[in-house]
């Protein structure tokens, strides 16, 4: 295996990841030594107690129990978000039998450590749980956390797709980087009814025009079996990122559930997460894995791919777990020289199964690196070079290989090789004014769409919009529709997805509109201009707080600004009107509990954790509730 010829280093990517590193020197210093302190040459569960290690082990079949009670065999712990409810997450129902199958035969022993709850953005979509799911991914890294903290493995294998599932068993993995780790994807779905047309009943229904018979139809052949949704939202950017980060095995991430080569793929995953432990002769951590350059790499590969806008937040606070202070403004300098590669739903007619056929990853990898813009010298979980993921799995008989993927794209309508970009730079970009910095994903907004200057229309819920929507109040007049007290404390910065379909319609009708929110628009946010994200958000004293309707707002995407034109001498005299939710008005879908989280969470672009550790250098967590 021979790695692709590639330019020297973008000038941009070069600067960008030294001043990542610079900014991280002590905190990533600090988070090294932990991870040398935590490592061990034997098996975890040598440095318990007997009384201890024999809780360990006191439910294991009898030859697992003599395993668990030797000094050789590494054991590893399974961690996963299987639940039969949410579609792909139902394929992990099987994998830990397979897994621990695959572990013992590569000369190791498992365990399932412990299960982390996996909620759908989908289902939750407009509703009062979905103020529950930013939150959720500290809760899952909080839940992995506990379910490695007996000390009784060796490596780890997590498993899970969706929108904070990921990223949280990944921040948790972290807290533990002295274990190696290897993440275990299930795949998407395949093809269902073409995301282009699920689309257009979406706005059918949204104008009365169809009916909720016709417009469920349409939602049960778009989501029709097991696996990952097709389109390109924040579950499948997540695989994406996992693969580039170096955290799964090569080309494994859009292989179908239920196929040999998905079932091999599994097995594979158990044999080498063995051979990563000190006994298995390979030691790596996952801490030494996820780096300064792994993080920069997975920022370029979002940009090229035009993923998920949650991955603002989402990496940012990946980063600050591996002791790494990534920010807004790396993202926004990498985005002007990294171009867009991919169009798949919503930015293209395309899914992701689509994507893979292509090309996938590997190609995407491969023009990148011959681009100059990916760093080629990081460790993954198959050895070091990032040119490994240039390579594809493939099924010859019962055995699994990896053999060199394509050289060219197979779909330049899906796909292309960085010399012929989509656009020549990425699909997400920062916005700037007085109204604070925002984020806006351009690649699936057509350029004459991406200039809106028009009077603000205020909401202080999504659903008070919708209902203007339905009244006819919003027709025959350009605007700008403001959506506040949606930030991480207000209300958990719930998406506003549902606003979608609407804004869609009057844009269709020659009306130029756009948005402008401290809360989220999804991964799948689509041909609308959105500035989401806002920070400060309106619940801490943000200006938009003191928006009213009529005053004139200019969001360009391209000039990356997020204007106001007002005197800004009075306007900053203005009081704040409208408030996020207070007391009893929390009660219901479980939002009471989560007091504690609107009062300590951080700012968006500090990634909306709670956790201090994860806080902007010098930044202090709030202990009192917002007003």
């Amino acid at each position: 295996m021979t790695p692709p010829a590639h330019q020297s280093l973008h000038p941009t990517l070069a600067a960008v990841t030294a001043r990542i590193v610079e900014r991280s020197t002590a905190s990533r210093a600090e988070y090294v030594r932990r991870l040398e302190a935590a490592q061990h040459a034997g098996p975890a569960r040598e440095a318990l107690a007997c009384a201890n290690l024999a809780h360990g082990f006191a439910a294991a079949e009898p030859t697992d129990k003599l395993a668990l009670r030797g000094r050789v065999k590494p054991n590893i712990a399974i961690v996963s978000s299987y639940n039969d409810m949410l579609s792909a997450h139902q394929p992990y129902r099987d994998y830990p039998e397979t897994l621990k199958h695959a572990i013992i035969r590569a000369g190791g022993i498992a365990q399932f450590a412990g299960g982390v709850p996996a909620m759908c953005d989908g289902i939750t979509q407009g509703r009062d749980g979905m103020q529950l799911s930013l939150y959720s991914r500290d809760v899952i890294a909080m839940s992995a956390a506990i379910a490695l903290s007996h000390d009784m493995f060796d490596g780890v294998l997590m498993l899970g797709v969706c929108d904070k599932i990921t990223p949280g068993l990944l921040i948790g993995a972290l807290a533990f980087g002295h274990l190696p780790t290897v993440f275990v994807p299930a795949g998407p779905m395949t093809s269902g009814l073409p995301n282009s047309e699920k689309a257009r009943v979406r706005q059918l229904y949204a104008e009365g025009k169809i009916g909720r018979d016709e417009l469920l139809e349409a939602e049960a052949a778009s989501y029709h079996s097991a696996g990952t949704c097709t389109f390109y939202g924040t579950a499948n950017s997540n695989q994406l990122l996992m693969e580039v980060l170096g955290l799964h095995l090569p080309g494994s991430s859009f292989v179908n559930p239920g196929t040999p080569l998905r079932e091999a793929l599994t097995r594979a995953a158990g044999r080498r997460v063995t051979e990563m432990t000190p006994q298995g002769g390979e030691p790596t951590p996952i801490g030494e894995i996820v780096d300064e350059k792994a993080i920069v790499n997975a920022c370029v590969a979002l940009l090229a791919s035009g993923g998920s806008t949650n991955h603002t937040m989402h990496l940012v606070a990946i980063a600050r777990a591996a002791g790494i202070s990534l920010t807004w403004d790396d993202l926004s300098d990498l985005s002007a020289v990294v171009p867009l590669l991919s169009r798949m739903y919503p930015n293209g007619e395309a899914d992701v199964n689509h994507f893979h056929a292509a090309g996938g990853i590997g190609f995407l990898v491969r023009t990148l690196l011959e681009a100059g813009l990916l760093h080629d010298d990081v460790q993954t979980i198959v050895g070091r070079g990032l040119w490994r993921y240039t390579q594809e799995p493939v099924l010859r008989g019962d055995e699994l290989t990896w053999e060199d993927g394509p050289t060219e794209s197979l779909d330049h309508g899906v796909l292309r090789p960085a010399s012929d970009p989509f656009s020549v730079d990425g699909g997400l970009r920062m916005l700037t004014g007085p109204l604070g910095r925002a984020v806006i994903k351009t690649s699936a907004v057509k350029p004459e769409h991406r200039l809106v200057s028009a009077p603000a229309v205020v909401f202080d819920d999504q659903h008070d919009f919708l209902t203007a929507f339905g009244h006819g109040e919003l027709d025959g007049r350009d605007f700008v529709a403001v959506i506040r007290y949606q930030g991480p404390a207000a209300n958990g910065m719930p998406e506003l997805h549902k606003l979608t379909p609407a804004l869609g319609v009057l844009q269709d009708r020659g009306q130029k509109v756009a948005i402008v929110t401290d809360g989220r628009m999804s991964g799948a946010s689509g041909k609308v201009p959105a500035a989401i994200h806002v920070t400060p958000e309106a619940a801490l004293g943000g200006p938009l707080s003191r928006i009213q309707d009529g005053d004139v707002i200019t969001v360009d995407a391209d000039g990356g600004l997020l204007g106001l034109d007002v005197d800004h001498e009075s306007f900053s005299r203005r009081p704040a009107t409208g408030r996020a939710p207070q007391g009893s008005e929390w009660a219901g879908t479980g939002r009471e509990l989560f007091a504690a989280f609107r009062a300590t969470v951080g700012t968006a672009d500090t990634g909306a954790s709670v956790f201090p550790g994860i806080t902007a250098p010098g930044q202090e967590v709030r202990l009192v509730q917002p007003v």
